[in-house]
């Protein structure tokens, strides 16, 4: 299963890298994939999107578990790897707390991210697009899995979204909740700056009868339901996940996968504001 993983991410990195269309030198994308086989989960990561486990601790408690690591240029792994290949890695003045990747003898073009599909300028300089991957059985007390772009992290923690989630009535509608938080609290905490793009999918975990296991959202930098406003108080979380920094994620992999290939069946998925190119045309534009 991990190296049908990095087939596939290598493929999609290839194709992308060929389609015409889409300008990818100096621009790309994280993803954060998981596939669910009966009761076996296993996620690749590429990037700062992240996978977080909403599940219940010994005493009932729903509490926030974070499944990927954010690979960022200063993390020990990728910062090694960058450096080997004579990438830099430094944070620009104006963001002292943003490790950012910069090319050999150019500063550009500052990618916060050490894996990524396209971006091509710097994959001879340390960004790679293989992905980390992991696994975990999945228990009774895990309730759902909430993949996100950074444009949510960025602003919310992992216990608030969780939170945000459970608090939902109903499943459809727990990714715009979460989306409409994060859009918020960025106007919120940085009134000034454009909001990142966010973009969520809860996968409920539970076999309770209601609106379907999954729910998406994704919408651009202009976001949903922005508000000037303080974004709304949520009760104060009593649990707190740690920060997720394993040595090598990869060595958790388990190569003997099964599971039942019908555990997606029935969901429902709110329609993506974004349009995104279909890979299988790659005629040029017509001017």
């Amino acid at each position: 299963m991990k190296e049908s993983f990095r087939k596939a991410f290598r493929v999609m990195d290839k194709e992308l890298k060929l389609h015409r269309n889409i300008d990818s030198i100096c621009s790309g994308t994280t993803a954060v994939t998981l596939i669910k086989q009966g009761q076996d989960l296993i996620v690749g990561n590429l990037g700062d999107s992240r996978a977080v486990l909403g599940t219940r601790d010994q005493n009932g408690h729903l509490v926030a578990h974070q499944l990927t690591v954010d690979l960022k240029p200063d993390h020990p792994r990728e910062a090694r790897r960058i450096k080997r290949c004579n990438g830099r890695v430094f944070a620009h003045q104006d963001e002292p707390d943003v490790a950012r990747l910069w090319l050999p003898n150019c500063n550009s073009p500052g990618l916060a991210m050490a894996r990524a599909f396209g971006d091509f300028c710097l994959k001879d300089f340390g960004l790679i697009s293989v992905p980390e991957v992991t696994y975990r059985r999945i228990m009774e007390k895990d309730q759902f899995i909430v993949l996100a772009t950074d444009g949510v992290w960025d602003v919310l923690s992992n216990q608030e979204v969780v939170e945000v989630v459970a608090s939902c009535s109903g499943r459809s509608g727990a990714a715009r909740a979460v989306v409409d938080l994060a859009n918020q609290t960025w106007k919120f905490k940085y009134p000034t700056s454009k909001t990142d793009d966010c973009a969520v999918i809860c996968l409920f975990l539970s076999k309770e009868a209601d609106a379907g296991g999954l729910s998406g959202l994704s919408v651009a930098s202009k976001g949903i339901g922005s508000s000037p406003g303080m974004p709304p108080r949520l009760r104060t979380p009593q649990h707190f996940s740690k920060r997720v920094i394993p040595e090598d994620a990869d060595d958790e992999c388990d190569p003997n996968i099964s599971g039942d290939e019908r555990s997606l069946e029935g969901f429902t998925r709110l329609n993506t504001l974004l349009t995104l190119p279909k890979f299988g045309d790659t005629s040029p534009t017509k001017k």
